[in-house]
């Protein structure tokens, strides 16, 4: 996969991000399924509070998405590099279509809300091959500051003109996504889960697709370097 094809992989990840988190904030009552500092702070404060009943919640979702972590860390490292991008957008797929079956099956019991932060644990590992790439991540935060450090520079005349332009693209999709969950949440109820499923199901067929048409050169074991 080239880097241009990345990029728009990483944009749409970062797009469904926000897509899934805006359910979970919507469903939870504040809480969400892939904005883990939030929910550490929640975790905090109801521990101050000393009110360990409303911690358990954040707490479980913290390490749900430690576990999809460690899943997409673990199948990172086992699968050849070249279908790294495809096996865990695969897992990816599997976890959010069974959130979608559970959501709708069982509304009230948390399991969908568990599961996909489990996904979007895992989605960190789509592409962490990919040296200095931000965009695809749940760490949008940084991509914020990236965003605005870079224009300061670029209009102070000291950086790339438009060095900023990555960054603030990461941000804008996360806001179109968590619009897009929003929206569709509000029409379609825990059935917009159906839409994050196809969306990451087609990803992984895509990759598929273009690695397997991609010969194998000498050098497909390396890390890809983005610049």
């Amino acid at each position: 996969m080239t880097r241009t094809w990345h990029l728009g992989f990483g944009v749409v990840l970062t797009a469904l991000a926000g897509y899934v988190d805006a359910l979970g904030f919507i469903r939870l009552g504040g809480l969400y399924t892939s904005f883990m500092s939030g929910n550490t702070t929640q975790f905090a404060v109801s521990l101050g509070h000393g009110n360990l009943h409303h911690a358990l919640l954040p707490a479980l979702l913290i390490l749900a998405f430690l576990l999809g972590g460690i899943c997409g860390g673990g199948l990172s490292a086992l699968t050849p590099a070249r279908w790294v991008t495809p096996v865990i957008l695969g897992f990816e797929t599997a976890v959010v279509s069974a959130a979608f079956q559970a959501a709708t099956e069982a509304p009230d019991s948390g399991i969908a809300s568990l599961m996909l932060a489990l996904a979007m644990g895992a989605q960190n590992a789509v592409l962490s091959h990919v040296q200095g790439f931000r965009a695809g991540t749940t760490f949008v935060t940084g991509a914020l500051f990236g965003f605005g450090q870079k224009l300061a520079l670029a209009l102070a005349r000291r950086g790339a003109r438009l060095a900023w332009v990555g960054d603030a693209v990461v941000w804008f999709s996360l806001l179109i996504g968590s619009i897009a969950g929003t929206v569709a949440y509000g029409k379609l109820a825990l059935y917009a889960l159906a839409i994050p499923a196809g969306t990451a199901g087609v990803l992984a067929l895509v990759a598929t697709i273009l690695i397997a048409r991609t010969p194998v050169s000498k050098g497909s074991g390396t890390k890809i370097v983005a610049r």
